[in-house]
């Protein structure tokens, strides 16, 4: 057991054989294959972040065998290719976790500790896959928080005039902000909701248009805009 966890000394010299680079990027892309895979499991990725996952321990594996192993310099240079997608577009918990997982699995592979690189990768796909089977996380009523968009006209006072919908349909009602838009004529209000049960959205809005002229209303579930980092 203990030599599952020895790095291979050869990675470490200045001088790499083409056997030892060409058994070091294998072995990322497979691993990488492997966490992209149960990535995927009750996801619905982009295929470009799938192959981002897939390819990224090899990556960064030949960063580290290009600065002779050392971990320092390796981390420096490497850490930059992991912010590079999350410069321009948000990025969830659960895709800056793998990309994390991936730079390990990587860095691992590229030190020389393969068998510690399969360990990583073997138990950190157990778990993700028994977490997303238990729904681990999970919160009992997150299918019930929604973030509800209204538009009313500007001489309408919105205070109040929502106030017996919200006691029909709603446990709790937050409201967010409001902007004005069509220069000024119209506010948009927005409010954190959570109703009282399941499929209620169509009769809550339909209430809510007698109220508001029949301006436009948007309805969507608040994990899909608060779960960003």
């Amino acid at each position: 057991m203990e030599t599952l966890f020895e790095n291979m000394n050869t990675l470490n010299q200045t001088d790499i054989t083409l056997g030892d680079f060409t058994l070091t990027i294998v072995a990322a892309l497979v691993l990488g294959a492997i966490l992209a895979l149960t990535y995927k499991y009750k996801s619905n990725p982009t295929k470009s972040f799938v192959v981002t996952l897939a390819i990224l321990p090899a990556v960064v594996s030949v960063v580290i065998l290009m600065v002779s192993g050392s971990l320092g310099a390796g981390v420096a240079v490497a850490g930059t290719f992991s912010l590079v997608r999350f410069r321009s577009a948000p990025g969830t918990a659960k895709e800056i976790g793998a990309i994390f997982m991936s730079m390990a699995v990587g860095l691992a592979c590229g030190m020389g500790f393969m068998g510690a690189a399969v360990v990583f990768t073997v138990i950190m796909c157990i778990v993700v896959l028994i977490y997303e089977a238990v729904g681990f996380g999970n919160t009992n009523h997150s299918e019930l928080n929604k973030t509800l968009n209204i538009t009313v006209p500007e001489d309408l006072d919105y205070g109040e005039i929502f106030d017996e919908i919200w006691e029909r349909y709603t446990k709790k009602v937050e409201m967010l902000k409001v902007k004005t838009t069509n220069l000024g004529s119209l506010n948009k209000i927005t409010y954190n909701i959570t109703l009282k049960e399941k499929g209620i959205e169509k009769s809550l809005i339909d209430d809510l248009r007698t109220r508001n002229g029949n301006l436009e209303i948007s309805m969507s579930n608040q994990a899909t805009e608060v779960m960003e980092l």
